[in-house]
């Protein structure tokens, strides 16, 4: 453990952020540089999140295959519009076995191409469709500049592609991808996101719709936190992706694709964590619970001990860790598990044992404010309570932060104050010049147009233009 604290958010957020990533033991730096090591407990956090998407997907009549790492250079430049949205990061293999290839291999970025090369070898017919077909993997992306989890080189997401018989069952695939994510980042990561349309610049390569969701972060900056896009007919044309329909006419698939990443750990650090370090939404936590014996002797220790192991055979419905260093302190431990974010403490020591009862410490408040005496009878259903209060508390702080720090400016010298230090909610024509000198002018971005818009009409904040839609405007990582 470090000795020395934590810099604080208010004095160098980015560094905090980077600090709480390698202290709280969530990845290292790798070898290569812009790669990372997810660490054991960082893994678990992302296995968790796997896990509640997983289920989802799954509800909704998604199954999981494996398709390859290397990708054929020649299936990437089949989309024209694909291609040069990803050439940049493109990593390609030229030897393999000590000899040149015949034809260069793409390592693997997002695989629409390579499944498009699939699905046009396995649907024939419109009783084939829809074909609703997810993987778990790692992609590589050559990024210039990286951090950990928020932009790697190589990072782990889930990526999702689908077939359809129309444009409108490929468009409420899509969106309902999309409320999945959002029920997903605000039920079980306690973060409150806006979903929406993205503006054409800001879209997929090679997509017709890009939809997103976005998290204020605690430093007031937008973070794309997953993405679902309807590709209409580009991929099913430039891989040949047909079908016979009911008539005995062939006709080209609509595909959607819809994903998300191990950047989402980078969002429930900074939307959730304090100046001590992670704060951890019950549902996700590697740990829920962390079990802390106090004693200081051996007399102490048996019955306290015994007590610990009694409550953890009781709380088998918990991910609990019992912390039986002996070689620190029990307040240091108390730090550690603060920075790591468990959501609750319970302590155990002998005056505890003779009451029957437990010391409770709720990570989400601080000090005396969060601790409460409980007793060890019936404390399942005790805990339950705690977290369900601890994850509501998350998500209602981090929903009151963005409502604080999201305005509707009254003009652009307003506006241009305003995306300084948080979001503005604001008319836009929707021209892609205006939104250049937008991002020229300020740094801010449009991060969506918001699906719930406020009706009725306005002005653009940038060049006084008639408005039909309101959108989002911050800065971003």
């Amino acid at each position: 453990m470090p000795e020395t604290k934590l810099p604080t958010r208010a004095d160098d957020f980015s560094e905090w952020y980077n600090q709480v990533v390698l202290r709280a033991d969530l990845a290292d730096y790798a070898p290569v540089r812009g790669c990372m090591i997810v660490k054991p407990y960082g893994w678990a956090l992302w296995e968790n999140i796997q896990a509640s998407l997983d289920r989802r997907f799954k509800a909704t009549g998604h199954v999981n295959a494996a398709f390859p790492l290397l990708i054929p250079k020649s299936f990437i430049d089949r989309e024209s519009k694909h291609v040069e949205g990803f050439a940049p990061e493109l990593a390609v293999v030229t030897h393999g076995g000590g000899e040149e290839l015949e034809e260069p291999l793409v390592v693997r970025p997002t695989s629409e191409t390579v499944i498009g090369h699939a699905y046009a070898k396995w649907i024939k017919s419109y009783r084939d469709l829809p074909v609703l077909i997810n993987q778990w993997c790692s992609v590589v992306r050559w990024e210039m500049r990286t951090r950990l989890f928020l932009r790697t080189l190589e990072f782990w997401w889930q990526e999702g592609h689908t077939a359809h018989a129309t444009f409108d069952e490929a468009e409420a695939e899509t969106r309902q991808m999309l409320n999945i994510y959002a029920d997903f980042a605000m039920n079980d990561a306690a973060i409150p996101v806006i979903a929406g349309r993205k503006s054409e610049a800001e879209r997929f390569p090679g997509a017709d719709q890009t939809y997103s969701i976005e998290a204020m972060m605690g430093d007031r900056k937008a973070l794309q936190s997953a993405t679902s896009h309807n590709l209409g007919q580009n991929f099913a044309k430039g891989f040949d992706i047909k079908y016979l329909d009911k008539n005995n006419a062939f006709q080209y698939c609509w595909t959607t694709s819809w994903g998300l990443s191990t950047r989402f750990i980078g969002a429930i650090i900074m939307a959730h964590g304090d100046d001590q370090g992670l704060i951890l939404p019950p549902r996700l936590a590697p740990y829920q619970l962390v079990i802390v014996p106090i004693f200081k002797n051996d007399a102490e220790r048996g019955p306290v001990m015994e007590t610990v192991e009694r409550l953890r055979a009781q709380l088998t419905d918990f991910r609990v860790k019992v912390d039986n260093r002996d070689d620190v302190s029990p307040g240091f431990k108390f730090n550690d598990w603060e920075l790591r974010g468990v959501p609750l403490r319970l302590e155990v020591g002998p005056k505890d044992v003779a009451k029957g009862s437990v010391m409770l410490a709720r990570r989400d408040k601080p000090g005396k404010e969060g601790k409460a005496v409980a007793s060890q009878d019936n404390l399942a259903s005790a805990l339950s309570e705690v977290f369900e209060e601890i994850q509501a508390s998350l998500f209602d702080r981090a929903l009151s932060f963005r409502k604080a720090h999201t305005h509707d400016p009254r003009d652009y010298a307003e506006f241009r104050q305003v995306v300084e230090d948080g979001w503005a909610f604001s008319w836009w024509c929707g021209d892609a010049e205006c939104e250049i000198q937008i991002k020229d002018d300020t740094k801010a971005t449009t991060r969506c147009i918001p699906l719930e818009q406020p009706g009725g009409e306005g002005v653009c904040i940038h060049c006084g233009k008639p408005a039909k839609e309101k959108a989002i405007f911050a800065k971003a990582y």
